[in-house]
């Protein structure tokens, strides 16, 4: 007997690919889910900047003296700063999803220009993250569900940064 079993409840879950709406629906129940169980909002960039902070101490530059910074890099403490395990709970959690969902691959890289537009992109949402104090998750996420005037202007500004982002992307990266 060579039949191969069928789980349906795993192929639903874990191999069929799901709609915007179930999405959507998952990541607000997740979001408030974090919300309840941390009481903080949902932000990503704010540890990235202190990792960087570390690693330029390491390397002997002591940016916590910065304004920026303000001393956090000394109290900072991986364990009990939520965000930052948040942060790996996104990459271990996208990481388990792609395995689950049997489509994690390496690619080889099609061109020169692909990594240029990676590398321009990357730097350009860092920047960006930085300069105004949060990313997407923060002015989207928490901005909107508190009917933040901030929250809706970046709605409307990410939609058109998008559209002139593919833009750009279609005409010169690709």
């Amino acid at each position: 007997m060579d039949e191969k079993k069928s789980y349906p409840f795993h192929e639903l879950v874990f191999k069929k690919e799901w709609s915007y709406t179930t999405g959507a629906v998952m990541l607000a129940i997740l979001s408030l889910a974090l919300v309840t169980v941390t009481n903080q909002a949902w932000g990503v960039t704010g540890p990235l900047a202190v990792w960087g902070g570390k690693v330029l101490e390491f390397v002997g530059i002591n940016a916590d003296s910065w304004k920026g910074f303000n001393g956090s890099i000394a109290r900072y403490d991986f364990f009990t700063n939520v965000p930052s395990i948040t942060d790996v709970g996104i990459v271990f959690g996208a990481l388990l999803a792609t395995l689950l969902a049997a489509q994690f691959k390496i690619k080889k890289i099609k061109s020169r220009k692909n990594v240029y537009a990676a590398i321009v992109g990357g730097l350009l949402m860092g920047f960006g993250a930085r300069l105004s104090a949060g990313c997407n998750i923060g002015a989207f996420f928490s901005g909107l569900p508190a009917f933040s005037l901030h929250g809706w202007v970046f709605w409307i500004a990410i939609f058109g940064g998008a559209a002139v982002g593919s833009k750009l992307l279609t005409k010169y990266f690709m």
